[in-house]
């Protein structure tokens, strides 16, 4: 039986990745909870565990005194020398027990406790594999989605865990078995497990798309300075170049905008204003307003400033319901007032 339990463990550590020694401790546990539910909490108990010799034993301890006045925790001198001639008054007596010999309610206590052990540790490991991944992009299987609330369930991979509806791109629908990229946002521990935060409408996730498939964002050439979405609509996101042989822009755009369609492809065809970064606010703010052309840009007090447009660009510089001026606001982090000449 101990050969088998000890396979058990191993393939337990090769199959789901819990250690040896942490199931060993919960084991260890749970023999000596159980051997205390058939004592009435009373007894002492210590538990010995060798690995290499497949060995357990479990040992009752009890206290050598002259007079009984409680079995649980002692035994007579007369008594403990029945057991070992060198025991004396005073020592610690040990006698081994047999674990056959529990009953079936501390049978079942010692199974949960290793049960909610296994628990504990397949949890704790969803948490450090998802901890690794926090805002980071990660692809996930649509499982199941929920007719009335329209959450998503989908496989990270990992386990199981819910992309929200107010996380979803907006009008983007999915089918069970589709394979999208999501954003993840937080990573809380629970009770019940890790609770993990999904988004598809969350800026990261654009960040981290560009990341992926510009090789100059990835070895630090072109740098991300900010980021502005609309999710389903439209985002702005502003790039700079550490080599002036570099475009940014274009970097980010690719030869016949191969690169940035196939992020656009992945956000469900939403519109990608690549802008480039400049510490001159007039020159930032209107790079920010494309694809509307700019006559001026006048900074007046702080974080303020007044842009100036043709007439013909005056509806495509504020966008739809002020979708375009919104976007450059909240990029550049200046208000906008734009008017005509």
């Amino acid at each position: 039986m101990n050969t088998e339990f000890f396979n058990a463990l191993d393939l337990l550590e090769k199959e789901r990745g819990i250690s040896k020694e942490y199931m060993l401790e919960k084991v260890e546990a749970a023999l000596i909870s159980a051997f205390k539910k058939d004592s009435a909490g009373n007894t002492n108990v210590r538990v010995a565990i060798d690995p290499e010799k497949k060995d357990i034993k479990m040992f009752k301890q009890l206290n050598v005194v002259e007079e009984v006045t409680d079995e649980y925790t002692e035994i007579s001198v007369e008594d403990a020398k029945k057991i070992s001639r060198k025991y004396k008054l005073g020592d610690v007596c040990e006698i081994e027990m047999k674990t056959k010999n529990f009953g079936r309610i501390s049978a079942q206590t010692a199974k949960q406790v290793i049960i909610q052990g296994i628990r504990e540790a397949e949890r704790s490991m969803m948490i450090q594999e998802y901890e690794t991944k926090k805002e980071e992009v990660i692809t996930a299987r649509v499982v199941s989605i929920d007719p009335i609330t329209g959450n998503a369930i989908v496989d990270t991979g990992t386990s199981e865990a819910v992309l929200l509806k107010n996380e979803q791109i907006p009008g983007e629908e999915y089918e069970v078995g589709d394979h999208i990229k999501v954003f993840v946002m937080e990573v809380n521990s629970e009770v019940h497990g890790p609770v993990v935060t999904l988004s598809r409408s969350h800026f990261g996730l654009v960040k981290r798309l560009f990341e992926l498939e510009v090789p100059e964002i990835q070895d630090g050439t072109v740098v991300i300075r900010g980021i502005s979405r609309e999710a389903g609509s439209r985002t702005k996101i502003a790039v700079e170049s550490r080599d002036e042989n570099v475009d940014p822009v274009g970097a980010c755009i690719g030869a016949r905008r191969s690169r940035i369609q196939n992020i656009v492809d992945e956000l469900g065809g939403e519109k990608i204003d690549v802008v480039p970064y400049s510490d001159v606010p007039e020159e930032y703010v209107a790079a920010a307003l494309k694809p509307a052309t700019v006559e001026s840009v006048v900074v007046e007090g702080e974080r303020m400033c007044r842009v100036i447009v043709s007439p013909d660009q005056l509806s495509l510089a504020i966008g739809r319901e002020g979708q375009n001026a919104r976007l450059a606001a909240r990029l550049t982090g200046y208000k906008i007032d734009i008017k005509s000449v």
